[in-house]
């Protein structure tokens, strides 16, 4: 199970916010991995404990507390617009019952 987070970039969006308002229920690797445009930055591995920001989002979101939780998180690029995708790899769904 993963919580994702998508932040994109304020700046020079253009195609890359039109994309974003049109993506609808779609999923966003629906957009990032199929369109030939799309450029992705390295992936970066994190441990994180419970003083990081993401790490009490996912908690507050879940409404409960965790361990320390692996992340990874990469950019990806189109028309120099970008978004940075965070996932945090949550414990098994049946420990979240």
């Amino acid at each position: 199970m993963i919580f994702a987070e998508s932040v994109l970039s304020t700046g020079r969006c253009g195609r890359l916010g039109r994309w974003f308002a049109r993506l609808g229920s779609r999923s966003l690797g629906s957009l990032l991995f199929t369109h030939p445009g799309f450029g992705r930055g390295d992936i970066e591995f994190v441990r994180l404990r419970q003083r990081d920001a993401l790490h009490r989002r996912v908690c507050q979101v879940l409404g409960r507390p965790l361990p320390p939780l692996w992340a990874r998180r990469s950019r990806h690029h189109l028309d120099g617009g970008s978004v940075l995708v965070s996932e945090v790899f949550l414990p098994a769904i049946l420990d979240l019952a």
